[in-house]
């Protein structure tokens, strides 16, 4: 288990007083386009007799621009977008065949975020903000501000008010106090749903268990978080008939900023020396963006406020009501897919995302 410091690094605290690390934004391209193939295939039991599928497509924003979407699947699909704006290909099949299947596919050009984390431009939350943004201040069924995350974050923020510096302290803390569990299969997992409290009990987990604890700990501390979902275009999986996988990351609100992003748990993997071997080497590549070869406190520092343009964002939010309405109650997140056949919840199914640099 690592060590628990509370202060917060000479290093860290530097860069939120200067406004940032800008060095560090040198270590990735300004931005970068692939050509993305995504595809959902739902193999359908024996009798079913409505399949309903919410296939997330992404959309322009600040980060990314998409040209060339095609859709291709069932007749009757349509797109729809729901109340936080996330987008979907939408398809309702009765009387299905063997599968159903929806592929899409699109190029984004995306954008590296350097955000500006002066923490001289930012104060607490006024009482109409805390308003404003109470809903990234709420739980999720899975990122739950129970006493216990209270108390620890009382303990971890101090006498520190100002909510950039308060940040980066949870961000060190979680660094200093959980370990991504593909540093060494054999002894840690992930939760099945990304989840603060198994977190915090396990000290381990993937990006949505890390991402889930740093949010609670950050809307206990009164800075409003929200989960953004997305995948990574990982070098080793350019061109390779392989699925991309998921990820996520936090944005959080601070007054006179905006949102600003982090990755802490991309950063864990560079925050000390992993020893490579035969059970966790293709793993740990697979979770940066870039690869691993070494800890590297530059891409520690980096990730506080800024993020690699090789990664494109599906949907944000977690308990989401999806459009149309779903039968189910709230959806945990959306990064691969959501199914129902005849009313249920139906996990069983195929997601694949491929893609391709685009130099």
């Amino acid at each position: 288990m690592k060590s628990l410091p509370l202060a917060m690094p000479l290093l860290a605290l530097a860069a939120c007083q200067s406004g940032g690390n800008h060095a560090a934004a040198a270590l990735f391209a300004d931005s970068a386009t692939f050509a993305v193939t995504n595809t959902i295939t739902v193999p359908v039991p024996a009798g079913a007799k409505n399949v309903r599928i919410w296939f997330p497509i992404p959309h322009d924003d600040a980060e990314q621009t998409i040209t060339g979407l095609q859709i291709d699947g069932p007749d009757g699909l349509r797109q729809t977008t729901d109340a936080l704006g996330n987008r979907y290909v939408y398809a309702e099949v009765a009387t299905p065949g063997e599968k159903v299947t929806v592929k899409t596919s699109f190029t984004v050009m995306r954008r590296e975020v350097n955000a500006d984390i002066d923490a001289g431009r930012s104060r607490p939350l006024t009482d109409a903000e805390r308003q404003e943004h109470a809903a990234w201040l709420d739980d999720d069924q899975h990122v739950v501000v129970t006493d216990e995350i209270r108390a620890l974050a009382a303990q971890i923020r101090g006498d520190e008010q100002n909510p950039v510096r308060v940040a980066r302290k949870l961000y060190d803390w979680t660094l200093a106090n959980v370990e991504y569990w593909v540093k060494d299969p054999s002894k840690w997992k992930a939760s099945p749903v990304g989840s603060s409290d198994y977190c915090l009990k396990n000290r381990t987990g993937n990006c949505t268990d890390f991402h889930s604890l740093w949010t609670a700990l950050a809307r206990a501390s009164g800075i409003p978080t929200r989960m953004k979902y997305g995948s990574l275009f990982k070098p080793s999986l350019d061109g390779q008939d392989r699925d991309g996988s998921y990820h996520c990351w936090p944005e959080s609100w601070f007054p006179g900023l905006g949102w600003v992003p982090n990755d802490v748990a991309v950063a864990d993997i560079f925050v000390a020396p992993i020893a490579l071997d035969a059970n966790n080497t293709e793993k740990v590549t697979l979770t940066t963006a870039n690869g691993y070869q070494k800890a590297d406190p530059a891409m520690v520092d980096y990730y506080f406020g800024n993020l690699d343009a090789r990664r494109v964002t599906w949907t944000l939010g977690r308990d989401l009501t999806l459009e149309p309405r779903q039968a189910g109650g709230p959806v945990n997140a959306n990064a691969k897919g959501y199914v129902e056949i005849d009313g249920v919840e139906f996990g069983k199914f195929e997601r694949k995302m491929t893609f391709r640099e685009v130099k």
